[in-house]
């Protein structure tokens, strides 16, 4: 996979004032490359959802931000999770099988939402949640003072979970916080200055998580496994497809996909989604001509755009043979 820009974002900084908590993004990848925000608390008072900017980033009932990965394979390859400020472990959980739901065997985690997780007390009545880590990668027992950035565990699966990902839930006194919009529990579109974040933290409209070459259109579980994507084939291969996989996306927005080879364009089409959804891909391409493709590099370009806004772009390549 190749960004070719980084996805159009709102950066919000803290310019928090005493008394609130300052928060780090609670885990170790790059929110503009490799990993992203999935999910935001819901200020829709409600029964619909709506993230703080009035987009579709939540869902309702929401408690917390979701910082995601784009594979199963990142996932179990580890990715750590930080204590997001200084504070002391008020509980653990550790002890929950990693099995994403709506897989085959996955428990009934009605009761543990959660799934593996802890919970840190930052005083003056703040603490953070973190919850879905990987069984028994938790480093850190009830009682013991954190600092901020110290590793605390891993994304994993546990709880109620479709995809991996760390959750961050913020609470003052018992009450749920929007760290990108504190002042704002229950109304959106009122942009915040007084976000929690000590530095910038990207806050995508929506985007893409990656893209890939493939011999046929691919199906969702191999794309989300991390296994989809292929970077060569022989060039006497059924098909030429690329595909890619977005989130955020809403009802009107436009995938455009490109195939560009030895001699230049080979496929390009543009889709437009009928519906809004959490993650979503889609895939194009042509059949193998008769005796094949020419040999080469073969480059794809996947393009999201809402309206006027290019929100992001991927690219990705393969070899022929």
């Amino acid at each position: 996979m190749i960004r070719l820009i980084t996805m159009t974002t709102l950066s919000l900084a803290t310019t928090s004032v005493a008394g609130d908590i300052l928060l780090i993004p609670p885990i170790d990848c790059d929110l503009t490359q490799t990993c992203y925000i999935q999910q935001t608390v819901d200020h829709d008072p409600g029964p619909g959802a709506q993230d703080f900017q009035c987009g579709s980033l939540s869902y309702d009932g929401h408690e917390g931000t979701d910082f995601a990965l784009p594979t199963l394979a990142m996932q179990a390859a580890g990715v750590d999770v930080f204590a997001a400020a200084s504070g002391t472990v008020r509980g653990v959980c550790d002890d929950m099988a990693d099995i994403l739901q709506g897989s085959p065997g996955a428990p009934d985690v009605s009761s543990r939402e959660c799934g593996n997780g802890i919970v840190v007390s930052h005083g003056d009545g703040w603490e953070t949640q973190y919850c879905h880590l990987k069984q028994g990668s938790v480093t850190v027992q009830t009682g013991q003072i954190v600092t901020t950035g110290q590793v605390l565990g891993q994304v994993g699966l546990s709880g109620a979970t479709q995809f991996p990902h760390v959750h961050l839930s913020v609470r003052k006194d018992g009450d749920v916080v929007d760290p990108f919009a504190p002042d704002a529990p229950n109304v959106c579109g009122e942009t915040s200055e007084k976000a929690l974040w000590t530095a910038d933290v990207p806050f995508p409209a929506g985007g893409l998580i990656v893209a890939g070459f493939s011999d046929a259109v691919p199906n969702y579980a191999s794309i989300k496994a991390g296994t989809a994507g292929q970077t060569g084939m022989a060039k006497t291969a059924p098909a030429l497809v690329v595909w890619g996989l977005a989130f955020g996306g809403r009802s009107g927005d436009r995938m455009t996909l490109t195939i560009r080879g030895p001699k230049g364009v080979v496929f390009q089409d543009t889709q437009i989604l009928e519906r809004t959804q959490a993650q979503l891909f889609r895939a194009g391409g042509k059949r193998t001509p008769p005796g094949g493709w020419p040999a080469g590099d073969y480059t794809g370009t996947i393009e999201l755009r809402r309206g006027d806004d290019l929100l992001d772009v991927l690219g990705t390549q393969v070899t022929l043979n």
